[in-house]
């Protein structure tokens, strides 16, 4: 049994004067509580009221208002699609369950029809807004998707409009449920349903005219417009207070949105709603719900006004604070002096003296549930502030609009993180294609040019063989040292290396590195290499296998980038820290000053990948880097420029127990 056609089509095509309106979800919800709620107001009144929604789920959250409403009338309808358990039963009220390729699926429909009023709200979801809201649960948890949904569609009073739309959906109620068909009857006599009328745009508005009490729906509607933050129908308690409220609104979000930085978004923020409250002090600061403590950095006073920005703000200590955490809302205090959650706390009864808060308001800036931060409002003068509901409606929608603009401008600084991560990523494949492209790709030419002579020559003089195995040797080597660094470089920053500190001698260590780098087949002649060790150098904690590591590729990149007569100069010193300071200099081809830091970036290659005189993979600075971030120091490196020699500076914690055996062995690797 499946329907197509439209109830709000219909209508429309019976009455065409009528022109739909585009509707929020919110507002719909306020204004179908707002007539649900003039039912419940009423006392002797047994009205008809039918309400159709989409889904069970959506009916499921307003089942208890209808249990309330079928104790005001026997004529209750309650359409929905089944979802779990909702069919068609008798039980408090009428339900009607209708299949899902209904149309009324689309649907929003709510119409009340009472002898001396009437109420119908007849809607249709848009198409934009159901395509945006076919997301599934799982891919968007916790995002208030329901409430941007969109509708178009038809609310009014129209005695003769409420009656038509009832008509038509008492129609699609006997399709469901025959067996209602004496009640329906007994409905549409008792309220004219049915009846042969030719309904005008005048005749509408007179036919039915009566003197009716609306205050009821009227104060609800404003309730829940209030709240709600799509305002499409507003209520005016008063209209000075409104526009003001509005401009207010208006000028922060502005002035907020004008900057993606958050700082500057949180200092707009305080100085615009400190002066157009009047508060003699506004904090706003950054806090999240297990916090113990806030630095206020932001901060609007009044002059004579004590300032407190900089300094820290106790949390734990802070009752309200606490509040605010476990219910979600604002605290509103209006007389410090007499309000029993400050003098219950002599911690917080201290900071109210000692700043002269008389009335304090605290104000959560949330997104999505989750604590941003928090407004602070506080007033110092005589008579304490009283505080009126518009004010507080007001922070609260500057608390909004401080969040969405936060939100706005970590996802803004995430995004640029991100780019750059992407492009140093990008430039890192570039390095690497590049690199391993010619580190491997002339090794292994050589090794099987060298290979091939060898044995395609059996004839070829002894002394050319060795000539041609060194040189295989040589550069299967210099592969193995390529994926050696690669494999490192990984094991490092993926976390997969197992340190072991102990306590060791620092001129051992440098020994070993120095038989490195002297016993490496070389066919160029490194340069004169010096150390200088201060007497009395206490032990260092580190483990020894990764720290004589650093001083090879140290000392190996010093000797690349060093001329054969130039000089390379090892020493260490102790200024009473805890930390021995190795240097590495020499008085080669030197850094920019602008390249002192990307040096330690992976694939850095001075001359470019392919351009360079001195082979390597540009890898051994980040792999020195992250060893020495390992065991808790620093590395940097210094030089005056072009061809002034460069220093390479790295930190080793001391040994706790100076007076310990310096015997620990040192494995070379």
């Amino acid at each position: 049994m499946s329907i197509s056609t439209s109830v709000l089509s219909d209508l429309l095509q019976s009455l065409p004067y009528l022109r739909p309106q585009l509707y929020f979800k919110a507002s719909l919800t306020a204004l179908s509580h707002a007539m649900e709620d003039q039912v419940l107001a009423a006392t002797l009144d047994q009205p008809l009221v039918i309400a159709s929604f989409q889904r069970e789920r959506f009916y499921r959250q307003e089942a208890h208002r209808y249990q309330r409403l079928a104790q005001r009338s026997n004529q209750i309808y309650v359409l929905s699609a089944p979802e779990t358990d909702f069919a068609n039963s008798s039980e408090y009220y009428e339900k009607v369950a209708f299949e899902p390729s209904d149309a009324l699926s689309q649907e929003w429909h709510l119409v009340v029809v009472a002898d001396n009023y009437a109420t119908c709200l007849v809607c249709r979801e848009s198409k934009g807004s159901i395509a945006k809201n076919k997301l599934p649960a799982e891919l968007s948890p916790g995002l208030d998707m329901d409430a941007g949904r969109r509708f178009e569609g038809i609310w009014t009073s129209e005695r003769g409009v409420s009656i038509k739309a009832a008509q038509l959906l008492l129609d699609r109620i006997l399709i469901y449920r025959p067996d209602l068909a004496k009640k329906v009857a007994r409905a549409c006599q008792r309220f004219g349903i049915g009846e042969t009328k030719v309904y005008s745009a005048s005749n509408v508005l007179t036919e039915y005219a009566c003197d009716i009490d609306t205050d009821p729906f009227v104060q609800r509607l404003v309730t829940y417009l209030q709240a709600s933050q799509y305002k499409l129908h507003k209520a005016y308690r008063s209209i000075a207070e409104q526009a003001r409220k509005e401009r207010l609104v208006n000028s922060i979000s502005t002035a907020i949105r004008r900057s993606l930085d958050p700082h500057e978004v949180l200092q707009i923020a305080a100085q615009e709603l400190g002066q157009h409250l009047g508060a003699s002090r506004c904090l706003i600061y950054r806090a999240q719900a297990g916090e113990a403590q806030a630095v206020i950095e932001h901060e609007f006073i009044t002059p004579g006004t004590v300032s407190i920005s900089g300094q820290t703000w106790e949390l734990k200590k802070n009752s309200l604070f606490q509040e605010v955490v476990d219910h979600g809302e604002g605290v509103c205090v209006s007389d410090t002096l007499n309000d029993y959650r400050v003098n219950n706390f002599p911690s917080l009864s201290l900071i109210a003296k000692r700043l002269a808060i008389r009335s304090w308001l605290i104000e959560p800036v949330l997104f999505q549930g989750r604590l941003l931060g928090i407004v602070e409002l506080h007033y110092c003068s005589l008579p304490p502030h009283q505080w009126q509901q518009g004010e507080l409606d007001l922070v609260k929608a500057i608390a909004t609009q401080i969040g969405a603009a936060l939100i706005q401008a970590e996802a803004f600084a995430n995004l640029e993180e991100l780019n750059k991560q992407l492009e140093a990523l990008d430039r890192t494949r570039s390095n690497l294609i590049a690199i391993t492209g010619h580190e491997l790709r002339t090794p292994l030419s050589t090794i099987q040019v060298c290979l091939e002579s060898l044995a395609t020559e059996p004839d070829m003089p002894v002394e050319l063989q060795q000539v041609m195995l060194n040189t295989a040797l040589a550069d299967s080597e210099r592969m193995r040292k390529l994926v050696q660094d690669f494999l490192t470089l990984s094991n490092l920053e993926s976390g997969r290396v197992e340190w072991h500190p102990e306590s060791l001698t620092l001129q051992e260590c440098i020994d070993l590195a120095l038989s490195r780098i002297r016993t490496r087949p070389s066919i160029e002649k490194p340069p004169a290499i010096k150390t200088q060790i201060d007497e009395n150098l206490p032990l260092v904690r580190a483990d020894g296998d990764w720290l004589v590591e650093v001083l090879a590729k140290l000392v190996d990149n010093a000797c690349k980038f060093t001329p054969e007569q130039g000089e390379i100069k090892i020493s260490a010193t102790h200024n009473g820290s805890q930390m021995v300071e190795v240097t590495v200099a020499d008085t080669g081809r030197g850094i920019e000053p602008n390249r002192l830091e990307i040096v330690f970036d992976r694939f850095y290659q001075e001359e470019g990948a392919l351009r360079r005189t001195a082979g390597g993979t540009g890898l051994g600075l980040a792999i020195c880097r992250q060893i020495v971030n390992g065991w808790g120091g620093m590395i940097w490196a210094e030089s005056s420029g072009k061809n002034q020699g460069s220093q390479f500076h790295f930190t080793i914690p001391i040994a706790q127990n100076r007076q310990e055996e310096s015997r620990s062995k040192v494995k070379s690797r």
